[in-house]
């Protein structure tokens, strides 16, 4: 993509990179991140304590390329969403920067970023994120579609789609920034960024605009912290995480921490265990998922959980 800027004039983007044990695919990842085309690219990266050789080859990557910089190394963050709650941190919001997240796996098309700063700008919104095209090593490949229309409250119960799609405004990660900073033991119970990322946007009236076009290749495998809801396997473990509470355990964290434990929608289902909390979801479910096929799935489990506990 040529677009008659020289590199100076182009769009700033920091991307910020979450990586352990990544070193399979890291390669891949990274050239891909730095031969983005229209825009000057940085890279912050934070390694998760790792043994596959993660840490030393970024940082040689970094004596190379003045581009990249890797946070002080030996770090336990124990998940991604701790050492990306971590890069935030260490990141200072500048004026002129759009922030971009990565994970340490996937392939970016050359137009990616340029693609999804480009739209923040003309559509006026805050935060980006996108269908992606899951890929697999037997040459399966499958698009993932998260750009239905958003819902009323679909923030509490679902993410905006991978992270790895994310890109936000100045304004929007300064804010961001400021709430990781000042909640950081509150965030210690969050155990999905992206998801914390979209409901603080919807909480906080920030525009989110999810992008039906796939600029990556999602890539799936054997170690993916959270994949693609896809085959037998996906629905065992979809279904597990809500039968054992973990599911709406997490929407509840998260309204806590944003602050919304009070709100009139918030209030009946807040605190577990209650029948009527159950009812009050199921009636809302369509306000609760974006996809069709979520919702009913959710107004399922609420029938469920209103029979288990008389």
């Amino acid at each position: 993509m040529s677009t008659g800027l020289n590199n100076s004039e182009l769009p700033k983007v920091v991307v910020l990179l979450a990586a352990h044990n990544g070193m399979r695919w890291m390669e891949e990842q990274v050239t891909s991140i730095l031969n983005q085309e229209g825009v000057a690219v940085s890279l912050v990266v934070s390694v998760d304590l790792s043994n596959d050789g993660s840490e030393a080859w970024f940082a040689q990557l970094a004596q190379q390329d003045q581009r990249i910089h890797v946070l002080p190394q030996g770090v336990r963050e124990g998940g991604a969403a701790g050492n990306f709650f971590r890069l935030i941190a260490a990141n200072p919001e500048a004026d002129f920067e759009h922030v971009a997240f990565a994970d340490q796996d996937d392939i970016w098309l050359p137009e990616k970023l340029h693609h999804a700063v480009d739209t923040i700008k003309r559509k006026g919104v805050d935060a980006y994120s996108s269908n992606v095209l899951a890929v697999w090593e037997d040459g399966r490949k499958h698009l993932v579609e998260k750009s239905q229309p958003q819902r009323q409250w679909d923030f509490l119960f679902e993410a905006a789609g991978p992270g790895c799609t994310y890109v936000f405004s100045p304004a929007f990660y300064k804010a961001l920034r400021h709430f990781v900073l000042s909640h950081g033991n509150e965030l210690k119970a969050v155990h999905l960024h992206d998801w914390f990322c979209y409901a603080f946007a919807r909480s906080k009236g920030f525009s989110w605009f999810i992008d039906p076009e796939a600029k990556m290749f999602y890539r799936q495998h054997d170690l993916n912290h959270v994949g693609v809801n896809t085959g037998i396997k996906a629905v065992i473990a979809r279904c597990k995480n809500i039968s054992n509470g973990w599911w709406l355990g997490q929407a509840r964290i998260l309204a806590r921490v944003l602050g919304m434990q009070d709100d009139a929608f918030v209030r009946p289902w807040i605190n577990p265990g209650k029948r009527s909390g159950y009812v009050h979801l199921f009636i809302n479910i369509f306000r609760c998922r974006r996809k069709t096929i979520d919702a009913l799935f959710m107004g399922a489990i609420m029938l469920v959980m209103w029979v288990l506990n008389p």
